[in-house]
């Protein structure tokens, strides 16, 4: 196994790759960052700032457009919105090795998720999220592993983060092994100050995850409204629990084992404050939605079982209507 410090690149330099190169380099990691745009130019003349509930994080890492300048890599962090993977893989071979890790921290249902998977499942290939296979082409699926993020931060300038929530990330083997490597994966995460967990049932917390996004983004690019507002107002409640519990059931359906109380969940997310969702920061932007990973693909996976999600159907459809009329602008991430 690698010693320390290692060699990580952070490509995608948005709310949640700024928050972890940022908490990465000031643990004296060996942190580089794939970026492009005015976020490139940023970094190089500023750096990248933090802040979060520690406090604030100025750090001095080498950035690039060209990942055949940052070279090999122990780690990699793939922290992209979904629909720009298929862009952003091709353009990390210079930085993959042997023996790599790359960890995809992306919101919704992966590329990967039958990767590894036994029984009736193994195998299975979900078109929403890679319509042509050309994400499983690309990536040895040998140097994944799963994570999943629950961390808040948003991105008021280039290169400056804000995130006003505990951290916390979830890794796992496609597998689901507990293998050295996901052991020193967590460590080196947890070292610098984010809480890391290692789990031997990766999609379980990814269900948890997904139903978090799916019952309050869509919703927020129809209403505009804050995690405060969709979780504790009534009438906004009342079409995020049943978003909730209509994803839970296509969860179980698939063997998830999911730890949720639906109105401890409700409450957790209205005291999550003033937050606006990553999809409705992308709407206000004009930028593409995560609609595919985050909505399509468990709405493919529910046809597959024929159970229905009406509710969860149609916010999705209001939301990319919506998000059609947005104004496109250029993405600095």
């Amino acid at each position: 196994m690698h010693t320390s410090p290692a060699r990580i690149c952070v490509a995608g330099a948005g709310a949640i790759g700024c928050t972890l190169a940022a908490r990465l380099a000031a643990s004296g990691q060996q942190v580089k960052v794939l970026a492009r745009g005015a976020t490139l130019a940023a970094i190089r003349e500023n750096g990248i700032l933090l802040s979060d509930l520690d406090g604030e994080h100025r750090v001095r890492v080498e950035a690039s457009d060209d990942a055949a300048e940052l070279g090999r890599q122990d780690l990699v962090f793939l922290c992209t919105k979904a629909p720009a993977l298929a862009g952003l893989l091709p353009r990390i071979a210079p930085l993959l090795g042997p023996e790599t890790m790359v960890v995809p921290v992306v919101n919704g249902v992966p590329w990967w998720y039958f990767h590894g998977e036994p029984g009736r499942f193994a195998g299975q290939h979900i078109a929403a999220v890679d319509p042509n296979g050309v994400l499983t082409r690309t990536l040895d699926l040998r140097h994944v592993l799963g994570c999943v993020v629950f961390i808040t931060a948003h991105c008021p300038a280039p290169a400056v983060s804000q995130a006003q929530n505990p951290h916390l990330m979830i890794f796992g083997e496609l597998d689901n092994r507990m293998s050295p490597r996901l052991e020193h994966l967590r460590a080196l995460v947890a070292a610098a100050g984010i809480e890391a967990r290692a789990s031997g049932r990766i999609r379980d917390p990814l269900w948890t995850k997904i139903i978090a996004n799916l019952s309050s983004n869509p919703l927020s690019v129809v209403t505009g409204a804050t995690l405060e507002q969709l979780y504790g107002q009534a009438e906004l409640r009342e079409l995020a629990s049943a978003a909730l519990h209509e994803t839970l059931l296509v969860a179980a359906a698939y063997g998830a084992r999911i730890d949720i109380d639906p109105r401890g969940f409700l409450e957790q997310g209205a005291g999550m404050g003033a937050v606006r969702t990553s999809m409705l920061q992308d709407y206000d932007k004009g930028n593409p939605l995560e609609l595919a990973a985050i909505g399509d693909a468990v709405l493919e996976l529910a046809g597959r079982l024929n159970l229905p999600m009406p509710v969860t159907r149609n916010l999705i459809a209001l939301a990319r209507f919506r998000g059609s009329q947005a104004h496109p602008t250029r993405s600095t991430t």
